[in-house]
C-alpha cells in the first residue's frame, strides 16, 4: 500500500468534530481527536461552543452494539 492509503486506514472519525483524524484518544468505543481534546479542556463553560462539545460527547455513552 502507498502512504496515502496507509494514512487513510489509520484515520478514525472524531465523535466531536465528526472529521477523519489520525491521532487522538478513545473514550469507550468513541474516538476524540487531539484538537477536540484540547478544546474540551480549554473551552470556558460560558462559551456556546461548550454546549456543542457536551452534546457531541453524549454520543460516546451510547453503545454501538445492542444486545
Amino acid at each position: 500500500m502507498d502512504s496515502a492509503a496507509t494514512k487513510k486506514v489509520m484515520e478514525e472519525i472524531c465523535v466531536v468534530c465528526e472529521q477523519p483524524r489520525g491521532k487522538g484518544i478513545h473514550l469507550y468505543t468513541s474516538f476524540i481527536c487531539r484538537d477536540c481534546e484540547k478544546d474540551i479542556t480549554s473551552t470556558d463553560t460560558k462559551d456556546p461552543k461548550y454546549i456543542y462539545i457536551i452534546n457531541q460527547l453524549k454520543k460516546a455513552s451510547i453503545p454501538e452494539i445492542y444486545s
